[in-house]
């Protein structure tokens, strides 16, 4: 047995398995025992696989009399500090989440398959002490060496390849080098600068943002929740905080919700900080890029750190900000898998790395109004657009026994016209895509049902296809109903694909963009599809709800919100809260800039209180009133609630370990006012790619007692033998569904 000092040397792993433990392995044969340190990855032998595990401590004995060895070092230097392995087991114990399984999340997917971190290495060229000790001008008779000097002086250290995309010769940097004024280390690729980033000077703070700015301490952990109508300079103020944490030496995390708004980010960003490197870390980068990008932001050598939610697992050696962009998105919490949310796992981080957090929106969260409001985190507003922006009239527009035009009021259609006539542009908003949610026949009553989910299949009739948009399931689409060959098929309700082909033919004059998946598949989509809108070209922008987010488009003076019933009327407590956010953000894309906007919200039932009291007083009125109703309600965030989840293709299967598994918590802690149990229940939508799903619903007045109930439990259902049914824990669930 390999030895320290006398002391046996065991290595404790976190191994990607579904089992909430560590396990326990000798080292590699043949490798020194010094040269291991907690945060290495390992390959290890598991089941009859190989796996890469992460080494999290090293231990002189172990419980069990026989150990396998580990087979392989992959790393000499750690790639999770102390920090990081701390945080990521605070989260792994809190979402009752496999350790290893965890760890493989926090990992891009090249570094997970084992992939060695020197792969990316590149060597940097940096001044030595004699070279940071020269004047700027200290080699003017040598003007290739003398601007790279002044680079060196003015911006730190650079890559290889940087050096060559910025034109300064081999030779200049060899002169350097030879001279020891310069010398070249080794370290992980920093992605290049981002391209079309102009340096662009800071705007002068209103009074509003200067407040904000003053009331977020530089040093310490503070948990803010900025609260601040569209178009008022939230973006502003992250920048402001962003150079705060540079100009002392620190990193900057930023987390946005969408994949499409990183591209615009990016850009602002690197025209802010063009001296410094940024790392963008989100699922639309390749493997490669996104292995460069996260182990520049774990070895510090990027400065800023932009992603969407995975990018909170990333280890930051030196933090010094934490920014949520759009904190209410529900994109922040991750359905499944490692059930984490990213929102609350910002605040965590923050406070373990002693920094400020900020969570931005205009549509805040429930729960993090709740914690402001209760004095959890600082409270911030800004209530008024930057500028000279005023906020867009707003108008109901009864559709209950109106004759529409394929969704579209007549008054509506006007609108549209006026507005592109003027050479401004319009936004049209759906929440569906494809061209029809549903097929039928008109004979018989034959449905296009999906064969795997308890859904429809979404007409595409540009692709002539079926589709659902739960598994992905796809069929042609047909030309006769199958049930009775009738050829009387009609599509049921309208989508983006289908209000295009309308607003195309009665605007033809003028270009109609449509925002959906089905368009923005392909990388930097979005950003293309929005460059003609961003030109300021008269044009109809029509999407689903990736148009509803962080988009700044001055020249769009009217909105019109095709459908604002949705979620007045779902079975899930969260919708009404969720439309009203929508229906906000959506509102917001109108007269950002020097011209007045409007709204045009239409509605079968206009005279609902919900959608009442978020036209005329706002969502901060509408927000209130929400939290007043869960608090009569009892649901969150009032009280903590967890879901025990199962899925089976045999729906009884599922349904008697959820019975089982509510008997086992009822015998820890019976039913009380602290402790409530609701189900076996079929979930929103009962059946998804062939799995019957239930869940079973725990709620607590406090976290503190539920915690450990949902430890034992998981203990409990690890013995579970049923190899077809899957369960998990999400704490803290956002969707019923």
């Amino acid at each position: 047995m390999a030895t320290i000092g006398g002391q046996a040397v065991i290595l404790r792993l976190a191994v990607p398995v579904p089992l909430r433990r560590l396990f326990d392995y000798l080292p590699p044969s043949g490798t020194d025992p010094a040269q291991l340190v907690p945060g290495q990855r390992i390959w290890v032998p598991f089941g009859g696989r190989k796996l890469v595990a992460v080494l999290v401590d090293i231990v002189g004995e172990s419980p069990l009399a026989e150990l396998k060895p580990a087979l392989e070092l992959i790393d000499q230097r750690p790639l999770f500090d102390e920090r990081s392995r701390a945080f990521l087991q605070w989260a792994a114990d809190y979402y009752q989440a496999p350790v290893g399984e965890l760890y493989a999340a926090a990992l891009p997917v090249a570094l997970r398959k084992g992939k060695p971190a020197d792969h990316w290495a590149e060597q940097w060229l940096q001044l030595t002490t004699e070279g940071k000790g020269l004047p700027e001008s200290a080699l003017a008779r040598a003007p290739k060496q003398q601007a790279l000097l002044q680079l060196l002086l003015a911006r730190g250290r650079h890559s290889r390849t940087h050096l060559k995309e910025l034109g300064h010769p081999a030779t200049a940097t060899r002169a350097l080098v030879e001279r020891g004024l310069a010398e070249w280390q080794s370290g992980p690729t920093v992605p290049p600068p981002i391209p079309d980033a102009e340096p662009a000077a800071p705007p002068e703070l209103n009074e509003e943002q200067q407040q904000v700015l003053q009331s977020v301490a530089a040093e310490g952990f503070s948990a803010s929740l900025l609260e601040g109508t569209t178009g008022s300079g939230k973006t502003e103020v992250y920048l402001r905080l962003m150079q705060r944490a540079l100009d002392r030496g620190r990193q900057a995390l930023l987390l946005v919700p969408e994949i499409g708004l990183t591209p615009q980010t990016l850009r602002r960003i690197a025209a802010r900080f063009p001296g410094h490197s940024i790392a963008a870390l989100h699922s639309g980068l390749a493997d490669g890029e996104r292995a460069r990008a996260w182990l520049a932001a774990a070895s510090g050598q990027a400065d800023i750190v932009i992603g969407t939610r995975s990018a909170i697992l990333t280890p930051l050696p030196r933090p010094g900000v934490v920014l949520v962009d759009e904190e209410h998105d529900g994109s922040f919490k991750q359905q499944d898998g490692v059930r984490y949310s990213a929102r609350d796992l910002s605040v965590v981080l923050a406070r373990n790395a002693g920094v400020p957090v900020l969570l931005g929106s205009a549509t805040p969260s429930l729960e993090s109004l709740h914690n402001a409001l209760s004095g959890r985190y600082q409270h911030l507003r800004l209530r008024r657009r930057a500028g000279d922006a005023k906020p867009p009239q707003i108008h109901v527009v009864p559709t209950l026994g109106q004759q529409l035009e394929e969704g579209f009021a007549p008054q509506v259609l006007r609108h549209i016209g006026d507005t592109l006539a003027r050479g401004e542009q319009a936004l049209v908003f759906i929440n569906r895509r494809g061209f029809a949610p549903a097929l039928t026949c008109d004979d018989c009553g034959w449905l296009a049902d999906c064969p795997h989910c308890s859904s429809k299949l979404t007409l595409h009739r540009r692709q002539r296809q079926l589709r659902c948009h739960h598994c992905d399931y796809r069929r042609p689409l047909v030309d006769a109903c199958p049930q009775c060959h009738s050829r009387s098929l009609s599509a049921l309700g309208g989508g983006t694909e289908r209000s295009e082909e309308l607003l195309a033919g009665r605007f033809a004059d003028f270009p109609v963009i449509r925002v959906d998946r089905d368009t923005t598949a392909s990388k930097q989509a979005l950003d293309r599809l929005l460059a003609p809108a961003r030109d300021g070209e008269p044009c109809l922008l029509l999407g689903t709800q990736m148009l509803a987010k962080g988009h700044h488009l001055p020249r769009v003076t009217l909105v019109v919100i095709q459908d604002a019933d949705g979620g007045l009327f779902s079975a899930d407590f969260r919708a009404p809260e969720r439309t009203g956010q929508l229906l906000e953000q959506v509102a917001g894309r109108a007269g950002r800039g020097d011209l007045a906007g409007r709204v045009l919200v239409q509605s079968r039932f206009p005279e609902h209180p919900l959608l009442q009291l978020l036209l005329e007083k706002g969502y901060s009125a509408f927000a209130r009133q929400l939290l007043r109703e869960r608090t009569a309600a009892q649901l969150p965030p009032l009280r903590a609630m967890a879901l025990v989840r199962a899925e089976c293709e045999e729906p009884r299967w599922a349904e008697a370990f959820l019975e089982e598994a509510r008997g086992h918590l009822e015998a820890m802690a019976p039913s009380s006012p602290e402790i409530q149990y609701l189900g076996p229940v079929p979930a929103l939508l009962e059946r998804k790619s062939g799995r019957y799903r239930f869940y079973l619903q725990v709620t607590a007045e406090q976290r503190g007692r539920l915690q450990p109930l949902l430890a034992r439990l998981c203990q409990w259902a690890e013995g579970n033998r049923n190899r077809r049914l899957r369960w998990a824990v999400d704490m803290d669930a956002q969707e019923l569904s």
